[in-house]
This record gives C-alpha cells, sequence and structure tokens, in this order.
C-alpha cells in the first residue's frame, strides 16, 4: 500500500456503491487482487484536507457475518486483521430506499469505534417510493456525519468531501457511545480479552472471540483467546442471535422517528406490477425465451448494413493497396498478413457491440435479475442455483470474468460446478465464427415478414450451449464431493429506465477491448501465419518454383491459362510452407470431423482466442488467392481436391458445433486454475469439452454428409 491516508468504501451490494467510488476518484483509478486472493481490488486517488488520499473500493457486504470470499475480505480488512491493508476512514454506502437493512451493517462498523462516514444513495428512489428521511436527526441518533449524495448527477459529492476532510483533521474518542450494549452480549469472554488487548473495541473483541481462527494471528494469541472462549462458555451461535435481536430493535426505534414510509395499504408499486407479469410461472418463461429470441434476431438484423460497409472497405482498400505498392515481400506480409487479419475481425464490431449494447439494457431495466429468479427451479435439478445465471450469461460476453464472478456463489460445490460448465456459453469471441459459417451455407430467408432463418441458426447454437452446460453439470454433479447446504437469497432490483448514455459507453468501451486485445493477438498470429504459409523448407519450395517456371516456358497453346498457372502455383506454396506442413499432420485427425487441413491451422491458433479463427482464414486465402474478394467469396469458393466444396452444410455445421462445445481459449483455462487453485479441475475441463467436441462434429458430419 501507498503512504498517506486511505478510506474503506463498503456497503451493501446494489447500493450504489460502484458510482460513488467512480464519481470521486474519476480517471485516477487501479485494478489488481487483494493480497493472497483472487477476489478484485480497486482502489483509487483524490484530494482531501490538502493531501493525497486512497479510496479503496471493498467487496459488498450485508453484515459483519461472512459467507462469500470477497465478503470475508471485507471483513478482515474492517477487523484491522488484513496486514496489507489499513483504513484510517470508513466511508459507507446505505441505500436510502432500503434504509432498514442497509442500517445493521452501519451499526455493526459504528461499534468498531473506528471513523466513519454514512453516504444515503438512491434518493430519488426513496422519494419516488414517497420515503422521507430526517437526515439532521438520523445523523443525532447515530452519532456520525449522514449525507446525501446522487453520484450519477454529482449532487452532494462536495459537502460529502468536506465531511471526510473535517473528520480526517479531527480525531474521534473511542469512549463514544456503541449503538448497542455489546458487553452485554458475553461480559465474561470480552473483559478477559480486553485484559490482554484492551485497545480494542468491545465489539471487535466480540468478533475476534467468534472468528480468531480465519484471523492470521500468532499461535499464542489463538490459544489465548480459545481459552478464553473455554472458561467462560462462550456460545458464538447464540450471541449472533442476540446481537442482531438487539441491533433491529434500535433500529426500529431509529426507523419509526426518523423515517416517514409511505401507508402500506396504498396500491402496489409499479415493480410489484410488473412482476407478476414477467415472473408468472408461466407467462413468465414465455417472455423469457421471447427476450432471448429478440437479442439474437436483432445481432443480425441490426448489424448487417455497417458490416457491409466495413467489408466494402477493406475489400476497397486491399485493392488500392495492391495497385499502390510494388511487388515486393513487404507488401504481401502488409496486405495478406496485416491488412487481411485485421479485416477480418473488425468486420465483426457491430455484432459485438449490438451484443453488449443490449445485455446492458437488461441489466439496466433490472430484467437480468429476474431471470435469475426464473431459472433457480431449473438450476437446481442440475446441481446449480439461480445465482449461478448470472456469471454464464455474463459468459455470453467472456467466460473470463463470468468464472471469476461466480465468487459470489456462497456454496463451493455448485460455485465449482459453475466455473466447469460456464465455458460452455457462446461468447463474443465465438460470434465472428458463427456469423461468417452461417452466412455461408445458410440461406437469408425470412418467414412471417419478421423471422430470420440465420438468426435462428444463431439462437439454436446458444441455446446447444446452454443446454449441454446443464446437462454437463447433472453428470458433474454426482462427481463433485462437497457436501454443503445450499441457499438461494436474491435482491430483485425495482424496474427503472435504461441509462442511454450507460449503454453507448458500454458499446464503445466492449467494442474498444474487443478490438484492442483481440488486435495484439491477431496481428501477432496473423504475421506468424503469414512467414508460416509463406515460406517453407528451401527443398520444397524451389521445386514448387521450378515447376512454375517450367510451366511459364510451356507453348501458348499447351499452357493453362496464367490466372489458372497463378493460382496452382500458390497453392502449391502454400501446401509446402511451414503452415501446410503442420495443417497435412493434423487433417487426418480433424477428417472426420469434415475439416481440411487450413481449418486445422485455425483450430489450433484460435487456441490463443476463438476470434483467431476467422484471421487466421483471411490471412491462409490472402496468401494463396491473389484477387482482392471478400473472405467469405473466398470460402464459399474453397474447394477440395476432389472439387466438392471445402464449407458444405455438414461441414458448416460441424464446425459450429465444435466451436460451441470445445473449450478453445487459454485464458479460460488460466482463470479457472487461478479460481480453483489448482490444474486437477482446468485439466478435466479442457478433456471434457475437447473431447465432447469432436465427438458431436463427427456425429453431425456423418449423418448430413
Amino acid at each position: 500500500m501507498n503512504p498517506g491516508l486511505h478510506i474503506a468504501l463498503v456497503g451493501n451490494p446494489n447500493s450504489g456503491k460502484s458510482s460513488l467510488f467512480n464519481a470521486l476518484t474519476g480517471m485516477h483509478q487501479k485494478v489488481g487482487n487483494f493480497p493472497g486472493v483472487t477476489v478484485d481490488k480497486k482502489t483509487g486517488q483524490l484530494e482531501l484536507a490538502g493531501q493525497s488520499t486512497t479510496l479503496i473500493d471493498l467487496p459488498g457486504t450485508y453484515s459483519f457475518y461472512p459467507k462469500r470470499e470477497d465478503e470475508w475480505v471485507a471483513y478482515k480488512v474492517l477487523m484491522g486483521v488484513d496486514a496489507d491493508l489499513k483504513t484510517d476512514l470508513i466511508l459507507l454506502i446505505a441505500d436510502a430506499s432500503n434504509l432498514k437493512r442497509n442500517l445493521l451493517f452501519c451499526s455493526q462498523i459504528i461499534d468498531l469505534k473506528i471513523p466513519v462516514v454514512l453516504a444515503l444513495t438512491m434518493n430519488d428512489l426513496a422519494a419516488k417510493k414517497g420515503i422521507k428521511i430526517d437526515l439532521e436527526g438520523l445523523q443525532e441518533d447515530l452519532g456520525i456525519p449522514v449525507l446525501a449524495v446522487d453520484a450519477r448527477k454529482n449532487k452532494g459529492l462536495s459537502e460529502l468531501k468536506i465531511a471526510l476532510a473535517n473528520i480526517i483533521q479531527t480525531t474521534r474518542s473511542k469512549n463514544q457511545e456503541s449503538f448497542i450494549d455489546n458487553k452485554s452480549l458475553a461480559p465474561e469472554a470480552i473483559d478477559a480479552f480486553k485484559q490482554l488487548y484492551p485497545t480494542h473495541s468491545d465489539y471487535a473483541a466480540l468478533h475476534y472471540l467468534m472468528h480468531h481462527e480465519a484471523f492470521p494471528l500468532d499461535q499464542e494469541m489463538q490459544q489465548e483467546i480459545e481459552q478464553i472462549e473455554i472458561e467462560n462458555n462462550f456460545n458464538p451461535t447464540k450471541t449472533q442471535a442476540q446481537e442482531i435481536l438487539q441491533r433491529y430493535s434500535h433500529i426500529q426505534e431509529i426507523m419509526k422517528q426518523r423515517v416517514v414510509n409511505p401507508d402500506p395499504s396504498a396500491k402496489k408499486k409499479r415493480s410489484e406490477k410488473l412482476d407478476n407479469i414477467f415472473l408468472h410461472r408461466v407467462g413468465g418463461y414465455a417472455i423469457l425465451l421471447s427476450v432471448l429470441f429478440i437479442l439474437f434476431q436483432s445481432v443480425f438484423w441490426m448489424a448487417k448494413f455497417p458490416m457491409d460497409g466495413i467489408e466494402w472497405i477493406f475489400t476497397h482498400l486491399t485493392t488500392y493497396l495492391n495497385s499502390l505498392l510494388p511487388n515486393v515481400w513487404w507488401e504481401d506480409l502488409l496486405v495478406n498478413g496485416l491488412v487481411a487479419g485485421i479485416g477480418g475481425i473488425v468486420v465483426f464490431v457491430p455484432q459485438i457491440m449490438i451484443l453488449f449494447g443490449l445485455v446492458t439494457l437488461l441489466e439496466d431495466t433490472g430484467y437480468m435479475a429476474r431471470i435469475s429468479f426464473l431459472s433457480d427451479k431449473l438450476m437446481r435439478k442440475v446441481g446449480l442455483n439461480g445465482k449461478s445465471v448470472m456469471p454464464m450469461i455474463s459468459g455470453f460476453a467472456c467466460a473470463v470474468p463470468a468464472i471469476m464472478s461466480a465468487r459470489n456463489i456462497e456454496n463451493k460445490k455448485e460455485r465449482l460446478l459453475t466455473i466447469m460448465v460456464t465455458p460452455f456459453m457462446s461468447c463474443s469471441a465465438r460470434l465472428p465464427v458463427y456469423t461468417i459459417l452461417i452466412s455461408l451455407v445458410i440461406d437469408q430467408k425470412i418467414y412471417f415478414g419478421f423471422l430470420s432463418l440465420q438468426g435462428l441458426v444463431m439462437m439454436g447454437l446458444y441455446v446447444m450451449g446452454i443446454v449441454m452446460a446443464l446437462l454437463a453439470s447433472m453428470v458433474l454433479k454426482w462427481f463433485i464431493k462437497i457436501k454443503e447446504k445450499s441457499y438461494f437469497i436474491l435482491e430483485l432490483p425495482v424496474y427503472r429506465a435504461p441509462r442511454w448514455k450507460n449503454v453507448g459507453t458500454t458499446m464503445i468501451q466492449k467494442a474498444g477491448i474487443f478490438v484492442r486485445d483481440a488486435g495484439k493477438v491477431i496481428i501477432v498470429i496473423s504475421l506468424l501465419l503469414w512467414f508460416l504459409s509463406s515460406y517453407g523448407p528451401s527443398a520444397s519450395m524451389q521445386k514448387v518454383d521450378e515447376a512454375y517456371a517450367a510451366q511459364k516456358l510451356l507453348p501458348k497453346n499447351n499452357a493453362i491459362t496464367e490466372k489458372q498457372m497463378e493460382k496452382e502455383y500458390r497453392t502449391q506454396k502454400l501446401e509446402n510452407s511451414y503452415a501446410g506442413i503442420l495443417g497435412k499432420k493434423l487433417e487426418p485427425v480433424i477428417a472426420p470431423m469434415g475439416f481440411d487441413w487450413k481449418i486445422g491451422i485455425a483450430l489450433v491458433t484460435s487456441f490463443a482466442a476463438r476470434e483467431v479463427f476467422v484471421g487466421t482464414m483471411a490471412t491462409l486465402y490472402s496468401v494463396e488467392e491473389s484477387d482482392n474478394s471478400s473472405l467469405r467469396e473466398k470460402l464459399k469458393a474453397a474447394v477440395r481436391p476432389d472439387g466438392t466444396p471445402v464449407y458444405s452444410l455438414a461441414a458448416a455445421i460441424s464446425l459450429m458445433i465444435f466451436y460451441v462445445l470445445a473449450m478453445q481459449c487459454m485464458s479460460t483455462l488460466a482463470v479457472v486454475k487461478r479460481e480453483t487453485k489448482t490444474w486437477k479441475w482446468p485439466t478435466i475441463q479442457f478433456f471434457m469439452m475437447t473431447g465432447l467436441a469432436y465427438l458431436m462434429s463427427s456425429l453431425v458430419y456423418l449423418m448430413l454428409k
């Protein structure tokens, strides 16, 4: 940690904590991991009281009784037992529209006797509900500064910074009145603990007695605390229950005096009315399927014109560069290596933006949480629970952050199952592969004036991934021997109008990340592939050159056309190159799936990143073909030695199924290893998914050819 002041930003999940963190720190942010664990750590810098201050965004938690790994991280920092993170001040966020629940955590922090400022968010939502809060009275009852803020509209931020600066410049007495009488919960045990460690508050002493085994304490201190527990018959379960009852009793008194709630007999709120429709036991599932159907139809329909435009630009750019540049090796590298590789991936940016934009709309409106609720019953039948849905849906974007988000699942077995099956979700990197293959073999038919056949096939691929994930989980649950009680608690956010600015920002950011991150890999692989497909063993390449030179000397009436001769020469060069040799060795293995050696090379290179498949094909076919046609046109014209199309319906469907089911990303394997802290599960995952993909693709090709 950097020297200087450190403020911990804490609060319940979904309380507006991240928005406030972004508003206070702006662009001065860093993201890493907490030492020793895989939970994200966000830190930012801001100026307070004339000095640089570090704001630490701790994971959201509901109380001082942690269940998940990220809650333990926040708890240990607040308890002061994290050697790497120390806090001078706590900035606590509470949802004004759900204050009673948020005050439990607030009251526990107050009793730690650490300086704290309470910022109330969601005030506009509270006002719409008819909730009125007496801020001055609440501040008097709690004994800490209380302010209303709106991070999205930058309201109250200046006042919040002043309050934080004022606390920094003053020292709060540890004799300040506690929220409840913590000592009465276990007087003898707390007294015995404080005789040994007098600097801790009564409430901190209570938690040392409860959770000392989980704290990084020396052996002597562990034994001393254990002895205190035994001698004083300390019962942690009974003590916790008594504490919570006392806190809620006091909170209820405060709520009566300081908070005006609307008449409970008033008509149902809008969210409750909408939930009667969206969570209906029959209609809710029909709406869910309709939403997913519209999502995948839109990805094709809305992206068609921008994709055609980008393809047109790159086709004409290639033509222009070929006419402008001299016919030398670096021109071939630039046009057929770099430009072809980049063009093969940039064309799919519109679809990526549309997919992320629509998913953000679902999240912003609150419907994504309803999807979890609707899915819980089905998920439990296969060993998961409703919380598994969010990581799995996130897997449609990228499996890496999706697997990391499974940390929110308390049950260890369900968390591991979620991690194991999430890669079956078709991530955005597979979208370019699906799109180009569907456009090759599926007609652009429209049924009933609005149903796109290509969109239906696309949806079918995504649904197949979901079904296979559920089936895999059903099988794996019998082999993962972790017995732990499971429960599903989900807070349903109110329905809200989407923040269009947020949707637009997300689309631009995700497109930038896709192009930047994928672009790095694609450029490197495209350049490497150009080299491997342009050069080969000198003896083999010399024979091809000699045969070409001899053919050019043949009499014109015996020679094939110059264009055919050039194409045959480039094909022979490619087949005798290093890439061709590798592909030919792979071809017998992948032949049962209907793939040729060029697809084999793409399967290998796309293990770095799935979208590299398209860039690989763009490079290989650009090296082989001298014309300036688009990649789709080149793939459509590709034929085997016997004259049959390489991308027949059977081969294309087989290839799509392979990409649905195979573990095709080294980054995913790396994050699974990091989350499970062993190579056992990623190894099982790789062979399970790849073996299943090989088997299913071979069967499909056999049936369709």
